[in-house]
């Protein structure tokens, strides 16, 4: 679904996020080949694609989590690195393992992450209820459900407003609430550069401008999702690709 906002002024003339001629390499293995690359403000990017294809460790690297072997990844025009701390402010991950601290409630979780970002902790309420947790608000997020602590993540990740958000697989056993309230948050971004990496096109396809296709570390597609039939025809021209790039 194209995003009804913009802002216009902030859109840089390389787009939001640019790589250039990223790669990744673990030894011999390829995690991301010569990757280029350039997202605008606020668009959404889903990246598609099997296990092994570079989701991660692509969005590893935008998070700076990762260095690029070789290549250079831009967030406004300026290198993203670990050693530009304000560029890192600017990033939020939802990934995997929820980062949350389990003796601590989940106020306390999204109190601490608020004064690391010298944001007002009382923004907290208003987080814990967009995802449906007042009333879990005292509660050790060590005692929360899988879809529970998958939605304090993403308040906890979303607290300092970033100007890019970065998911790994969001919506990976979560129950139909959970989802539904992650979803409806999303749609909320409208000003956010969000990338949702997932191998399940039907949950993130409603959300998205783009599709890249990855295999094996490459760019095998760019789909835009104005202009295409549904999901069910991008794992088509997906598997065509990964068909062709391997025969």
């Amino acid at each position: 679904m194209q995003k009804l906002k913009r802002h216009l002024s902030k859109v840089a003339s390389m787009g939001a996020l640019s790589l250039s001629s990223v790669s990744k390499f673990f030894g011999d293995q390829v995690g991301v080949a010569d990757l280029t690359l350039d997202i605008e403000h606020g668009q959404t990017v889903v990246l598609f694609g099997h296990n092994g294809s570079g989701k991660t460790t692509l969005l590893r690297m935008l998070a700076t989590l990762s260095r690029p072997t070789a290549g250079t990844i831009s967030l406004d025009g300026t290198p993203l690195s670990r050693d530009r701390p304000h560029l890192r402010d600017e990033i939020g991950v939802v990934s995997h393992e929820t980062y949350l601290y389990d003796e601590l409630t989940a106020r306390e979780n999204l109190r601490l992450h608020a004064r690391l970002h010298g944001v007002d902790p009382d923004r907290c309420a208003e987080r814990l209820d967009a995802v449906g947790l007042t009333h879990r608000g005292s509660d050790p997020a060590g005692e929360f459900s899988h879809g529970m602590a998958k939605r304090l993540s993403f308040a906890r990740a979303t607290i300092h407003d970033p100007e890019v958000l970065l998911l790994d697989e969001p919506f990976s056993g979560l129950d139909r609430e959970s989802r539904g309230r992650i979803v409806a948050r999303l749609r909320d971004l409208d000003d956010t550069t969000l990338l949702v990496a997932t191998h399940d096109l039907d949950r993130g396809f409603d959300l998205a401008d783009r599709v890249l296709l990855l295999a094996d570390g490459r760019r095998v597609g760019d789909v835009t999702t104005a202009t295409c039939a549904g999901p069910a025809a991008v794992e088509r021209t997906y598997e065509r690709r990964v068909a062709g790039s391997t025969g």
